[in-house]
């Protein structure tokens, strides 16, 4: 039975999203301020995690990046009621998977939940039959989940992963933002294309030998992204 985790000072609303997950047959626990939602997220390990934004004593931001600077890859649904694109970037700059503006349907929510769930499965059920990729000086494991250039290993955010490996399986063909949104972050295309380019900025970054001049992630104009082994 999954585990999830809800984060929601409004305790109506933390009690109404949590009768319907039960429905569902999902373990569930609710946390009232953001210091007790990440202590059970690293206590309890739940499988996805509803993360309001507006909370007392640590607000959903400083929440998320906890979770992700502990390693966790916990899918996190943010709920909150604003809307404003800023927000929105700011919270998948943080590896948020999904954004659940309120008012919300209640189906709506449990469909996210359901495809988050479902692509957590898949995700490790391909680590376990993992394999080594290599090009130029960067060695990429995804049963670990690792990337390493050289002897240095490289961090990577849960999300700049999957868009790598995104990218390498197309072994260079060409990726529009468009599919790797519905790819990466999955249920649709809610993510805002700003933010594939900025996960693409991470990966440059970190792998390429002068991000300036890409040889291995690199743009076609108008189109998206493909990956050169070369």
């Amino acid at each position: 039975m999954p585990r999830i985790l809800v984060v929601e000072d409004n305790t109506a609303l933390a009690e109404g999203i949590a009768y319907n997950l039960r429905h569902e047959q999902h373990e569930t626990r609710i946390a009232e301020d953001g210091r007790e939602g990440l202590k059970a997220a690293r206590e309890w390990s739940p499988d996805l995690v509803i993360l309001d934004l507006m909370l007392p004593l640590m607000d959903g931001y400083e929440v998320l990046a906890a979770i992700r600077k502990d390693q966790n890859q916990v899918p996190v649904i943010i709920l909150t009621a604003r809307g404003e694109e800023a927000d929105k970037v700011r919270g998948f700059r943080l590896d948020a998977d999904q954004y659940v503006t309120k008012p919300f349907g209640v189906l709506e929510l449990l469909e996210r939940v359901s495809a988050l769930l479902r692509r957590s499965a898949a995700r490790s059920a391909t680590s376990s039959n993992g394999e080594c990729i290599r090009f130029a000086d960067v060695v990429i494991d995804t049963s670990a989940r690792t990337v390493k250039k050289g002897d240095h290993l490289c961090t990577l955010t849960p999300k700049a992963f999957e868009l790598l490996i995104a990218l390498v399986k197309r072994k260079g063909s060409v990726a529009s933002r468009e599919e790797l949104l519905r790819e990466v972050w999955g249920y649709g295309a809610f993510v805002l294309s700003r933010t594939v380019d900025s996960h693409i900025a991470e990966l440059r970054r970190k792998l390429e030998s002068d991000p300036a001049h890409p040889r291995h992630i690199l743009t076609v104009w108008k189109v998206g992204y493909r990956f050169e082994a070369v």
